[in-house]
């Protein structure tokens, strides 16, 4: 079985129950299928064969799934982009995959690209070459510590040992509604799509647009009747505390909420739980290098939780230990091929995040060893921010770090301004940043220092950063 093979299968079986809704458009599984075979004839003709890269860079649509369909119906690998990445940081992951084509929906690039409309063949689809399940369906760019994005690289197996563990976990059946909050780079997305497709379900893609605008959220939840939301915390915060989420009633067609991709604060659990008895809430942990690997269901026994929500215990097939260091250590089908470019991960993975294993046997996430952090549930490496930073003219040196927590959490750069050169404002190296990082990167404030403070050893001290302004 491949990824590809989900919406096939549910084709044959039910071809006119519905596949993907966006906004006013709804297709079947029938409709999806017919249009990635004609996508597929396309690449095709374009000349994309088994093991090519497609690059797609564009907002979410009916297309877009089917587009990432079609490139692994040709053994290709897919390499979504969120539209909110600019021009030059795309560039640079095209620079790095060296994809067959690059697919957008208009956005202007400095290079020759295909927009997704013109994707279409009338003839009959290519055949299938031979895939297993080992070969690479998708790459997935996160914030690289060098300054440049690196792709993670996930197999067939890989997506596949998670998406039956999740859909099993909660019980998927063909009259769910999945919503998809995340942008399909981010490896929510992966149970929002294949759970919906392995279970005949149909997923309801929630605009780019509206992913953290509270009171549009919350109408979204209850008129497209959700049955299994996923999301990051910071969305299910907002929701709480400007789109009045609590103010009524769990949305009636609303069965399981997940949320992943951050902690989230242990009073917000609670209230959520209260506050919608009859849904069954899970906290669900990995890194993009292994997807979901623990995962924990809110119980009533949480509601004397004072510490920490745990991240719970090892699912989708894997293992998970703790060196002597307290990190997490994850091995199983769930272990990235490796990054794009670089020697093979093997079946073990080094999280960098720390943890502890609590009374009760649950896992418990304490935080991150390096520089890597998770803001408003985006990875972000800050030496990314800093390198894109450090190219302002006006820019000596520059340490970016984070304040705040939750749906407070904000990016502070501390800068050494160049000598002779007047000091940066907040809105000069926002749009500087707008010009090279994605949005979620662009940092919310700045300080401008004569020197950046150092540890004993030397190293930046984030710590001192953090605690002046």
């Amino acid at each position: 079985m491949l990824l590809h093979h989900l919406v096939r299968t549910a084709a044959a079986r039910t071809p006119s129950a519905p596949a993907v809704h966006s906004e006013a458009t709804t297709v079947s599984y029938r409709e999806l299928n017919t249009l990635a075979d004609r996508q597929a004839a396309a690449l095709h003709a374009l000349g994309v064969r088994a093991g090519d890269r497609v690059l797609i860079w564009a907002a979410k649509s009916v297309a877009v799934v089917s587009l990432m369909q079609a490139a692994l119906r040709l053994g290709a690998i897919y390499v979504p982009v969120a539209p909110t990445n600019p021009a030059p940081r795309v560039a640079r992951i095209a620079a790095s995959c060296t994809p067959a084509v690059i697919v957008t929906d208009g956005a202007d690039f400095p290079g020759p690209v295909i927009h997704i409309d013109a994707l279409t063949h009338d003839g009959p689809p290519p055949p299938e070459p031979a895939v297993s399940e080992d070969d690479p369906a998708y790459i997935l760019y996160t914030s690289g510590s060098t300054g440049e994005p690196k792709g993670v690289l996930i197999s067939h197996r890989n997506a596949l040992a998670f998406v039956r563990w999740a859909a099993a976990e909660t019980s998927l059946s063909p009259g769910d509604r999945l919503s998809n909050h995340a942008p399909f780079n981010f490896d929510l997305s992966v149970f929002d799509l294949y759970g919906a497709f392995l279970a005949g379900a149909s997923v309801d893609l929630v605009p780019s647009d509206l992913a953290y605008s509270p009171s549009e959220l919350l109408a979204f939840l209850q008129d497209r009747r959700i049955t299994v939301w996923y999301s990051v915390p910071s969305a299910l915060l907002l929701m709480m505390r400007f789109g009045g989420l609590l103010d009524h009633p769990a949305p009636p067609a609303l069965r399981i909420c997940v949320f992943a991709g951050e902690p989230f604060p242990i009073n917000g659990v609670l209230e959520l739980h209260t506050a919608w008895p009859g849904v069954r809430l899970y906290n669900w942990y990995g890194p993009t290098e292994t997807n979901v690997c623990t995962a924990y269901e809110v119980t009533e026994a949480d509601l004397a939780r004072t510490t920490g929500l745990p991240i719970g215990q090892a699912c989708s097939g894997d293992t998970i230990t703790l060196d002597d260091d307290g990190e997490i250590v994850v091995q199983g089908p769930t272990v990235m091929l490796g990054y794009w470019g670089g020697p093979p991960q093997g079946d073990t993975y080094r999280t960098g995040d720390i943890g502890r294993f609590g009374v009760d046997g649950n896992l418990e996430y304490i935080g991150r060893r390096d520089a890597m952090v998770k803001v408003r549930g985006h990875r972000i490496e800050l030496g990314e921010i800093e390198a894109a930073i450090g190219q302002h003219p006006s820019v000596a040196a520059v340490a970016v770090v984070v304040v705040g927590t939750g749906i407070d959490t904000k990016l502070r750069a501390a800068v050494v301004p160049t000598p002779g050169a007047n000091p940066p404002g907040l809105l000069s190296l926002k749009a500087h940043c707008a010009e090279h990082l994605p949005r979620y990167m662009i940092i919310d404030e700045v300080s401008i220092v004569d020197e950046l403070p150092r540890t004993a050893n030397g190293k930046t001290d984030r710590a001192a950063l953090i605690a002046t302004r």
